[in-house]
């Protein structure tokens, strides 16, 4: 197996197997990154004078035409090649001779995965960003078009007071503006430069720190070498609470919709096409979409648990375990990406009922509003609670189902134009468009 770091001795073919696990499968899914990485250091390598401007020439177009490969899907980790480093640095030797041998100078493949892994996450982290977005406004469509349509309310899952699909719509649109703020503080944690930290202690090369901080598009610097290493594992589990949010938020909703779904509520609907029937029963329309969603996402709420589980009373400086976070962060990304997808899918084709509060059973729902009309009019409240108890007792209780709610985030007035300000200015705070400039410099 071709390693970085072989010289003479060949480990025993059971500790390979077992120590490189499944490494290379996610180091595939980094290769674009490393490529990046490699065309930032090797114009700081020419900068300080470790390599000249000839093999820089030779060294950068080799490199962008691997990148060029990798984004046309034609990139691959050969069997014997112990990683996506290994299988780069090959492929420019085998290419351009001697130069390709120079890149790995002032590096060491613990600060080469750690740019890797921030370049990876970042991009991972847009995706996640843009897929909320799309949900995100799906969700203020359907707030606003049914935002005067009524829904009971519940509170211990007893029927309540009036609520509405506008507001249940929106609170779900709102809940993704706080879940992108922990994604933000995830991203401008992992928006800095590990490179350059080596294996955790810095060089004895006058490497210039900066200068790949700024050609790959990074905020700012991990600035102690120490620190940078550390911050493996660390990264891992801020995303992970991040990602759990997201997934926190999305198994609420898929439960709100399997329940709404259901005959005793019939509070929603969707086309055949997108409900799977019963083996026995012809009547069922089962949710598994929604189903499925709550399953992946309250397992991605026990991410955080599992990163800090490996990661938990380690040391400082690098250790192996590390390579099983690739193990839980990589899939992680994707199941998110795709429950975000298939949520805005699903929500795109709902039907809701407009006509659920006729229902008798709904008429306890507006006791409030007549307590509260009573109130109005001069009836001390606790009188007005007696009177209306005492007539639901009775079973005289006749209500007017007139509701008229004006305050800030009430049924007549959702502020759904403050919660996509809201939802606006988050995102405007990743600056998304710095980072593709930057990448676009340096691949072109």
């Amino acid at each position: 197996m071709s390693k970085l770091w072989q010289k003479t001795t060949n480990v025993n073919e059971l500790v390979e197997s077992f120590t490189v696990g499944r490494d290379t499968e996610f180091d595939a899914q980094m290769a674009a990154f490393d490529v990046l990485g490699s065309l930032a250091h090797t114009r700081m390598l020419q900068s300080i004078d470790l390599m000249s401007t000839e093999d820089l020439e030779l060294v950068q177009r080799e490199l962008k035409n691997i990148y060029a490969d990798i984004q046309k899907g034609n990139f691959t980790i050969e069997p014997g090649v112990e990683d996506v480093h290994s299988q780069v640095e090959m492929l420019l030797t085998q290419r351009i001779g001697d130069a390709g041998k120079k890149i790995h100078s002032g590096r060491s493949r613990n600060d080469q995965v750690l740019v890797d892994l921030k370049l990876f996450f970042r991009h991972e982290l847009q995706q996640v960003v843009e897929e909320t977005q799309l949900l995100f406004n799906q969700l203020i469509t359907l707030s606003e078009k049914y935002k005067d349509v009524l829904l009971p309310g519940y509170t211990h899952l007893q029927v309540a007071m009036p609520s509405s699909f506008g507001l249940w719509f929106g609170a779900y649109a709102e809940s993704l503006v706080d879940d992108l703020e922990l994604i933000l503080a995830a991203y401008k944690i992992t928006n800095k430069n590990p490179l350059g930290s080596a294996a955790g202690y810095g060089s004895s090369f006058p490497l210039n720190r900066t200068m790949t901080t700024q050609l790959l598009g990074f905020e700012s610097l991990n600035y102690n070498v120490v620190y940078a290493q550390m911050g493996r594992g660390k990264t891992e589990r801020i995303i992970a609470q991040a990602l759990s949010s997201i997934a926190a938020t999305l198994s609420k909703m898929a439960m709100d919709q399997a329940l709404y779904l259901s005959q005793n509520f019939a509070f929603v609907s969707y086309p055949d096409t997108l409900t799977t029937g019963s083996s026995i029963m012809p009547h069922k329309k089962n949710p598994d979409v929604w189903e499925i969603m709550r399953g992946k996402c309250n397992r991605l709420q026990a991410l955080p648990t599992d990163v800090a589980m490996v990661t938990t009373n380690l040391p400082s400086g690098y250790h192996r375990e590390m390579q099983l976070l690739k193990e839980l962060l990589f899939p992680a990304f994707a199941e998110i990406k795709n429950c975000l997808h298939m949520a805005t899918f699903m929500l795109q084709n709902v039907s809701v009922n407009t006509d659920i509060l006729n229902d008798p059973k709904y008429a306890y729902l507006f006791s409030v509003e007549v307590v509260n009309n009573m109130v109005l009019e001069g009836t001390p409240f606790r009188d007005a609670y007696k009177q209306v108890g005492l007539a639901i007792e009775e079973g005289k209780f006749n209500p007017d189902k007139t509701v008229s709610h004006t305050h800030e985030g009430s049924i007549g007035n959702l502020m759904n134009a403050q919660i996509t300000e809201a939802m606006n200015k988050v995102v405007g705070q990743f600056n998304f468009e710095a980072v593709d400039k930057a990448v676009s410099e340096l691949v072109k």
